[in-house]
């Protein structure tokens, strides 16, 4: 039996068709990809344009009158992502996929506070930190009730803050409304949170003032019992924080974005 060996000839065109295919699923696959994504923060580091002395003014001092203890700042649910929320009208948003913060809102807007309240006190905050027990500390917590961010038109961010002497439990609680004018693009709506932080910012700092300053005042005394070895009953004298008004803060001039 004879076998006669077969040979298959393929078109001479038919590897130019197959570069051809490659390259348009290529370019079809380059289509379907995602945007790249923007982000954003509300503490913009300018450490690198800075000189070393100018670095070191801004460090913080080392031996300060008083110390400050930023805890982690609460944001409405809504914004609480890592994507820019926007404000479309009074009852919807948008979720913006590409648009997103570098961390969680309310990281963004603590390490901002913290890094204006350090330097306007001239202080080091001390959260989750050992700290000698012979420098006053004052405890600062922040509660931002609204977070709105309106593209073209503002940026607003309503908080109810406290400040609380940690020696005396004297407290300061207040609330804030700033409303900053902003442009058009997302970079101006980022920069109008950030004037909004900053004016907070002022306004936490003259109430850490106003309760450092602030004589102590007496205390009124409440009276409650305790047991004692033998079931005998001992009067204790408990005194109740006492509370210090806000201070009144001059409207920073607005201007836009």
């Amino acid at each position: 039996m004879t076998f006669r060996r077969l040979t298959l000839r393929l078109p001479a065109a038919l590897p130019v068709l197959a570069s051809a295919f490659a390259l348009t699923l290529g370019a079809a696959l380059a289509g379907c990809a995602s945007p790249a994504s923007r982000f954003y923060t509300l503490s913009p580091s300018g450490d690198g344009a800075r000189t070393p002395a100018a670095a070191a003014a801004t460090a913080g001092p080392t031996n300060p009158a008083w110390l400050i203890e930023l805890a982690p700042v609460d944001v409405p649910p809504q914004v609480a992502k890592a994507q820019l929320v926007v404000q479309s009208d009074a009852t919807q948003v948008k979720v913006l996929e590409q648009e997103r913060w570098a961390s969680m809102p309310g990281d963004e807007i603590r390490r901002a506070l913290s890094g204006d309240l350090t330097q306007q006190l001239n202080t080091i905050d001390v959260y989750g930190s050992p700290h000698p027990d012979n420098v006053p500390v004052y405890r600062v917590s922040v509660n931002v009730q609204r977070f709105e961010s309106w593209p073209g038109s503002h940026a607003l961010i309503d908080a109810v803050w406290s400040v609380r002497a940690l020696d005396t439990q004297t407290v300061m609680t207040c609330r804030s409304v700033l409303n900053e004018p902003v442009g058009d693009g997302y970079d101006a709506l980022v920069v109008g949170h950030r004037r909004a932080v900053a004016d907070l910012s002022q306004a936490i700092s003259s109430g850490v003032r106003a309760l450092a300053a602030a004589p102590q005042p007496g205390m009124p005394a409440s009276t409650s019992s305790t047991s004692m070895k033998g079931g005998a009953k001992a009067a204790v004298r408990m005194k109740a924080p006492a509370s210090i008004a806000c201070p009144q803060i001059a409207p920073a001039a607005a201007s836009a974005g």
